[in-house]
């Protein structure tokens, strides 16, 4: 029997059901703000995280590193820590000795690029002005037919929001980490060459996770290479993109921006960018649909049938150790989405 502690957003029963009686794992639960259910943190198997964040002010349902910093050394026998999220901001420094971290991975790069999609096709066809008048004003819109839009992150969110967009029959230029030519002969600009390849472009949308490599990639001179009217957006990180300089050329009327993350988040009352009529802000909602509650509890039931069975669980971002037979796990997994 392998113990199991799972954070409030995830449903007992649910993970019981979709386990089926394939292995023996007993169930408890923990917030990291308040001790674990019935067990002392050294006998857990497995740590279902809560959602994290580096925020100092953490939305409900999150928890702040602070608290995650005091409770998750705590499961020092632990094997496994799976986090509900793609992001691992700020958990690598306090994984158990001998744990693997692994993210979530498949349960939010879909909805992520629907969102990201749903942000561009709204900015560009002037949605947010149009759902505010009071009165009926025609206006012409730029739309993404011909458009140039640069995305920025080509692993799983960035390649679901180009295989989105492809009807659209804007031009799509990819950029990522590392550049390459991929089998259908598409090319992946590398990094490197970011600020030639924004030069002129009527959109860039982030998908990049947040790293050393990437706060503030997207500054002041990214920012003023994008054409005259272009749509800035985020679904990546707040801090990739300079908050300063966005909310300058935002002001100035040059730029527009679709941001479902920001830095500061969450983005508080009075802030700049509530009150600019060109910036679209969503309160970080790209995972969050329907979809998201289904996957994550099939995800989670999954990767404890594979600790509990003796394998090597999916998704693996940081390998302290090894579980099974499959000793060794190779990180590329996870790379999944942190590929830039």
């Amino acid at each position: 029997m392998i113990t199991v502690s799972l954070p409030p957003v995830i449903d007992r029963a649910e993970i019981e059901r979709l386990i089926g009686g394939r292995v023996t794992a007993r169930l408890i639960g923990w917030d990291f703000l308040s001790p674990p259910e019935g067990a002392d943190p050294a006998d857990i198997d497995v740590v279902v995280s809560p959602f994290h964040t580096t925020s100092p002010t953490p939305n409900p349902t999150y928890v702040g590193i602070p608290a995650l910093a005091a409770s998750l050394p705590l499961a020092t026998n632990a094997r496994l820590v799976q986090l509900l999220s793609l992001g691992s901001e700020g958990v690598a420094t306090h994984l158990p000795p001998h744990a693997v971290l692994a993210n979530a991975a498949g349960a939010m790069e879909h909805q992520t690029a629907e969102l990201a999609c749903t942000l561009l096709l709204a900015a560009s066809r002037g949605i947010p002005a149009f759902a505010q008048q009071a009165t009926w004003a025609n206006s012409r819109s730029p739309g993404l037919w011909g458009k140039r839009v640069v995305v920025l992150g080509h692993g799983g969110i960035g390649r679901e929001v180009v295989r989105r967009l492809a009807p659209f029959e804007a031009e799509i230029v990819c950029i990522a980490r590392t550049g390459r030519t991929l089998h259908d002969g598409t090319v992946i600009h590398p990094v490197s060459v970011l600020a030639e390849i924004v030069q002129g472009a009527d959109a860039l949308i982030c998908t990049v996770p947040l790293s050393s490599e990437t706060a503030g990639l997207v500054d002041a001179g990214i920012l003023a290479a994008l054409a005259d009217g272009a749509i800035v957006v985020n679904v990546g990180r707040g801090p990739v993109v300079h908050t300063e300089a966005l909310v300058a050329e935002l002001t100035s009327g040059r730029l527009s921006a679709a941001l479902d993350v920001t830095d500061p988040e969450p983005l508080p009352d009075g802030h700049a960018l509530w009150d600019l009529p060109n910036a679209l802000v969503t309160p970080h909602v790209g995972g969050n649909t329907d979809a998201m509650r289904l996957l994550l509890h099939r995800l989670v039931a999954e990767q404890i049938v594979r600790v509990g069975g003796g394998d090597d669980p999916e998704n693996i971002i940081l390998n302290h150790s090894s579980i099974g037979p499959g000793r060794g796990v190779p990180t590329k997994n996870a790379l999944k989405e942190t590929s830039r």
